[in-house]
């Protein structure tokens, strides 16, 4: 099997608004692999290999994470009647029930609630929304790097943003705290199939040199409608573009499939978000 060079990855990533690279820029192959990496919705059934899970976690650990506080946590659901539930709660997402393993990666400030009770201190800060911010970013760092060893290890994943339609039922399904939300799910198993790297913004669209500018945007948006037309078609799937996509996503709260409501389930978890 012929490994991509650096070049065959950036165009499969960018298309052909794929930015120019020196030949001799630096290149290795946590680049390759970072490049490489595509969502895998359909799995195999065999569980994951002894220690996988164990080092995933370890290179989640691994992630920075804001003042060392570690507000996060993670659930790793294996039992089949729980991950049917869950994907009925996540919007009927098949790979959801038949990934062996499903991870709900969790904003955890329970933990240090607990250790302020513990020591006899206020711990008044944690009612502010400061910090269930850092508690979802430091999930996502986590995850992240979590995505990255399985893929080393060969296996594939799929994140699930859905784990926030029916935030409370997930909460009262893995028995969460208070002050401890899910953030998103993620599928984790042997790929069945390879899944196909997907066509990114243009990154005149993302990287900004000195100061922002939005007007610069239209016509290289433009451009990635077309590439997106292009790649669902290669697909065999049905050809749409990126815009009337992403405007029909944030068209009404009807459209946000219960998130709408998410501020008052994180109250009702105790996120007082002051």
């Amino acid at each position: 099997m012929t490994t991509p060079s650096p070049l065959d990855l950036l165009d499969a990533r960018y298309g052909a608004d794929a930015p120019a690279i020196a030949a001799d820029a630096p290149w290795n192959a946590v680049l390759d692999s970072l490049l490489g990496h595509a969502s895998v919705r359909a799995f195999l059934p065999d569980a994951l290999p002894a220690g996988a899970l164990e080092a995933g976690i370890a290179a989640a650990q691994s992630a920075a994470t804001s003042s060392n506080l570690q507000v996060w946590s993670v659930v790793a659901v294996e039992a089949p009647e729980t991950k049917a539930k869950l994907a009925d709660w996540t919007g009927g997402q098949k790979h959801v029930s038949d990934c062996p393993t499903f991870l709900v990666w969790l904003a955890d400030l329970a933990r240090l609630r607990r250790c302020a009770e513990r020591a006899g201190s206020p711990s008044e800060g944690l009612d502010h929304l400061e910090m269930l911010l850092v508690g979802v970013i430091d999930a996502a760092l986590a995850a992240q790097n979590a995505v990255a060893a399985f893929e080393s290890m060969g296996l594939g994943s799929v994140y699930i943003g859905g784990i926030r339609n029916q935030l409370d039922k997930v909460a009262a399904e893995l028995k969460l705290p208070p002050l401890v939300t899910p953030v998103f799910g993620l599928c984790v198993g042997t790929p069945a199939r390879a899944g196909a790297v997907k066509p990114r913004l243009p990154q005149a669209a993302v990287l900004h040199r000195e100061h922002y500018d939005l007007d610069a945007q239209d016509a290289v948006i433009d451009a990635y409608d077309a590439t997106m037309q292009g790649f669902y078609t290669s697909q065999g799937m049905k050809a749409h573009k990126w815009t009337p996509h992403s405007v029909k996503r944030i068209a009404d709260a009807a459209a946000l499939t219960g998130r709408d409501l998410l501020r008052q389930k994180l109250e009702a978890l105790g996120f007082l978000m002051r």
